[in-house]
């Protein structure tokens, strides 16, 4: 039982369509018209790199086999998949044990997750859920021929490796929070990222950043900022023409002003502006009360990233489209931002997350998750966020979707702009598998009972 996954292979003049996993089977179906249905056993796989490279992680290759005692000894059993339609495709992934507990997690939303997963799912069964470390390098490894060194093999993890928590957790019967250390703090201040019907009217978004700060109590909120203003010429060179930079000043000043000192104010840029012109565009709202200005070069190249950082008072911050410890510390050690900002169903997932925010504390930086998450994926960030010492605030990007606490059974997860942590096992939310099942992306099958 896996997700619909629709592929296109080329053979010759003749195409498969129609690729579904099954994951009880461990399979992929090509189902076509005039071709015969093919099935591939992902157990069955030739692994090219086990035939010339010794580190395989599994328990079999390091010799673990002492006894731990009760539940403590499980294995797994099965991961499955399936795709909600909120107001980003959500993946949730669900870890099956012999102890009869499940855990959840939530991969970065969109295509491709959820075939890597089945992939990857004979590298689990058999495991114990406990070593999560362990299964996260052994995955890593195990998928380094084929990307596990960034995008969708790491977002694949991470939906595993979160899981892996909720499913710990039960097991010993802890809080995901007290497998990271413990806590700083009770709960998790929420910022709230805000969109208007009329996005590039600056009385608009004054307007609903008042109704959000006034009505809904939050107390931290965030703009989109890369929003038409007429201005554009051409959108493809990165360039800010000066109406353009003064248009989202514009916007700054209205959102800023309209809220005061009763909530910080952040903007999104989604890596769209040439070097130049980042600078021009921080150094112009340095005069206004900017949290910080998110994503606003592109994010490969950190030498830019650190020439917009350091030529500019306004706080700058990036870190969604970066991966993996490994990928943040030339941000981090050259002080490239002022404010890191991993999402943990992207980038590796709650221990990595850690190590990514224990790398930025030694340079005094502070964490504010990027997350789009249904609540499975809001629940893992809070519950770092509650664990390290330099978290600002986890993103709440769902306040204008009426069913998105529906999706668990629990109620009042955000209040005032805060996430409470649960004192219950793993991630202390359960699945409400009818409305998970009420809002499936079509074609996608619901998880086993547990």
């Amino acid at each position: 039982m896996s997700p619909a996954l629709y592929l296109q292979v080329f053979m010759a003049d003749r195409t498969v369509t129609g690729c579904r996993t099954h994951g009880e089977l461990g399979t992929f179906m090509l189902v076509t018209g005039a071709l015969p249905s093919v099935m591939v056993d992902f157990d069955k796989i030739s692994d090219p790199n086990a035939e010339y490279t010794m580190r395989d992680l599994s328990a079999e290759t390091m010799g673990i086999e002492k006894t731990r005692g009760g539940t403590r000894d499980a294995k797994i059993t099965d991961v499955q998949t399936t795709m909600v339609d909120g107001n980003y495709p959500w993946i949730l992934v669900r870890v099956y044990t012999d102890a009869g507990v499940v855990g959840n997690g939530e991969s970065y939303w969109g295509g491709g997750d959820t075939a890597i997963i089945e992939r990857m799912k004979p590298f689990l069964v058999g495991e114990n859920p406990l070593d999560i470390d362990r299964l996260y390098e052994h995955m890593i490894q195990k998928m380094s021929g084929e990307g596990s060194i960034s995008g969708k093999v790491i977002s694949a993890i991470s939906g595993i490796e979160i899981a892996l928590h909720d499913v710990a957790g039960k097991l010993v019967d802890l809080p995901a929070y007290q497998l990271l250390g413990g806590k700083y703090r009770d709960s998790a201040r929420v910022y709230c990222d805000l969109h208007t019907e009329d996005e590039a009217n600056p009385q608009a978004c004054a307007e609903e950043a008042d109704r959000v700060v006034s009505d809904l109590g939050y107390d931290a909120i965030k703009f989109d900022l890369d929003v038409p203003s007429g201005h554009e010429k051409d959108r493809a060179n990165r360039h800010l023409r000066p109406g353009e930079i003064e248009h989202k000043a514009e916007i700054v000043e209205a959102t800023t002003e309209a809220v005061g000192d009763r909530a910080d104010v952040a903007f999104d840029c989604h890596w769209s502006y040439a070097t130049g012109s980042a600078k021009r565009l921080a150094k112009r709202l340095e005069e206004y009360d900017v949290w910080w200005l998110e994503d606003v070069v592109p994010p490969e190249n950190h030498d830019a990233q650190r020439e917009v950082t350091r030529s500019t008072a306004t706080p700058v911050a990036t870190g969604e489209n970066v991966y993996r410890t490994h990928g943040n510390r030339d941000l981090i050690e050259n002080e490239a931002i002022d404010i890191v900002a991993p999402d943990i169903p992207r980038v590796g997932g709650m221990r990595e997350g850690q190590k990514i925010a224990n790398m930025a504390d030694m340079y005094y930086i502070p964490v504010a998750m990027h997350n789009v998450s249904s609540p499975i994926g809001t629940m893992a960030s809070a519950q770092l966020a509650v664990a390290i010492p330099n978290s600002l605030a986890v993103e709440y990007h769902s306040y204008e979707l009426g069913w998105w606490e529906d999706l668990v059974e629990e109620d009042g997860l955000i209040e005032d702009g805060r996430m409470d942590i649960p004192e219950e096992p793993g991630l202390g939310l359960t699945l409400d598998l009818d409305t998970v099942e009420e809002n499936m992306v079509e074609g996608e099958t619901l998880f086993d009972e547990a």
